[in-house]
């Protein structure tokens, strides 16, 4: 573990995990849960984010009070880390939304982009990256890559569940990237899945895919 990886540690969000890990918690609630996780891990990270002043008339007079002027980059992991995006909006509603489809290979476990919904320029802009499983690593490192080719000034990671294999993969590759996440897992499965983990966070979100994906790409849905 280093010094990058932030791990929420609140007994809110620890009763939530325990939640999302339960194999009888409907798919609805599932949705409901991550994205309160989300909110809560985006609390931590964004706790920096640029503000300006701002005067404000209340019922008896004038105040002056602070308003958010800073429009980070979010962007998902399809398809996974879209249930991650209405918990971050709700901490910082001035968020920008950037769709990245990254499909993980299943023999050779690495990332593959089929969807690249990324601004050709990204200079000054802070980007962060929602997924909700870092399982081995491979596809957040490639959206670090995508971000920091086109110069965002700063990238940040949020996940739900990491594995520590993944993470330390992940710092031997993405230096200096920040991560929060609300668990660190001790391992990985044959198929690259986190154990205990909490499952394919896609299927628990929105239900298997079509047949049309092909299998070689089955569990890239749970991303990682």
């Amino acid at each position: 573990m280093t010094d990058s990886v932030h791990v929420c540690r609140h007994p809110t969000v620890a009763d939530r995990l325990a939640q999302l890990r339960a194999e009888a918690t409907s798919r609805s609630r599932f949705r409901e849960l991550l994205a309160e996780v989300a909110s809560f891990l985006a609390f931590e990270a964004l706790a920096d984010l640029e503000t300006g002043p701002l005067t404000v008339r209340t019922p008896v007079g004038e105040g002056e009070c602070r308003e958010i002027v800073e429009a980070p980059l979010l962007v998902p992991i399809l398809r996974a880390g879209l249930g991650m995006v209405p918990g971050v909006q709700l901490v910082a509603p001035t968020c920008d939304v950037a769709h990245l489809g990254l499909k993980r290979d299943e023999a050779t476990l690495d990332a593959v982009c089929y969807l690249d919904g990324l601004p050709a320029d990204l200079s000054g802009r802070r980007v962060v990256v929602c997924d909700p499983m870092l399982a081995t690593g491979g596809s957040l490192i490639e959206a670090v890559r995508f971000v920091e080719r086109r110069r965002a000034a700063r990238v940040q990671v949020l996940c739900v569940v990491a594995s520590r294999p993944g993470l330390a993969r992940f710092h031997a590759e993405a230096a200096g990237v920040e991560v929060w996440c609300a668990a660190v897992d001790p391992s990985l499965d044959g198929r690259g899945y986190i154990v205990p983990g909490l499952g394919d966070a896609g299927d628990r979100l929105f239900g298997p895919p079509g047949d049309g994906l092909t299998s070689g790409f089955r569990s890239s849905w749970h991303s990682g």
